[in-house]
């Protein structure tokens, strides 16, 4: 039997490891989310966002606690979409989608964030802790965000080929 908590996750289940990928994604999104609203976070992801050639006008346009809420209100935004997911492939699909944008974007901070390779032990790859490998485990987030967004992508596309199929077969007229 079929949960209908299990859209993208219907050849594992409602507590499928796809399934647990979604909700620990919204509870990520929702925890991040919820933490931009703060000025402790504004602060500690402003040199993340000032460094960023695809980030730094959100200070510009907003300032620091500006840009924070900004990415808070995506980043809330993603979780609802992961939430609805779970009733809609095609929301599913938006909210992965969502996710992996976000983590390819904070993986490109690996290329313009300032003090991401640490000097003390030869410089790159060897990773900075405080900035280096709280950036790291955004690959493992990306790869978690790919692998709903290919499973709610097929969801959507079974769903759609479904809906194409006329259900109700009417017989033909005798000629």
């Amino acid at each position: 039997m079929r949960s209908s908590m299990s859209i993208a996750e219907r050849t594992d289940g409602p507590r499928g490891s796809l399934a647990l990928l979604r909700w620990t994604l919204v509870i990520v999104f929702l925890w991040f989310g919820a933490m931009k609203f703060t000025s402790y976070e504004a602060n500690g992801i402003a040199p993340f966002i000032a460094h960023s050639p695809i980030m730094s006008w959100l200070h510009l346009l907003f300032g620091v606690q500006g840009a924070s809420y900004v990415i808070g209100v995506i980043e809330l935004s993603t979780a609802v979409a992961l939430i609805a997911g779970a009733f809609n492939p095609l929301a599913s699909a938006l909210g992965a989608a969502m996710s992996c944008l976000t983590y390819l974007i904070t993986l490109s901070f690996f290329l313009s964030t300032p003090g991401v390779a640490e000097p003390a032990a030869g410089g790159f790859p060897a990773i900075s802790a405080p900035i280096g490998q709280f950036l790291l485990k955004d690959l493992v987030l990306l790869a978690a965000s790919v692998c709903l967004l290919l499973a709610s992508l097929r969801a959507a596309s079974s769903e759609a080929r479904r809906w194409g199929e006329n259900p109700v077969r009417t017989p033909r007229m005798a000629a």
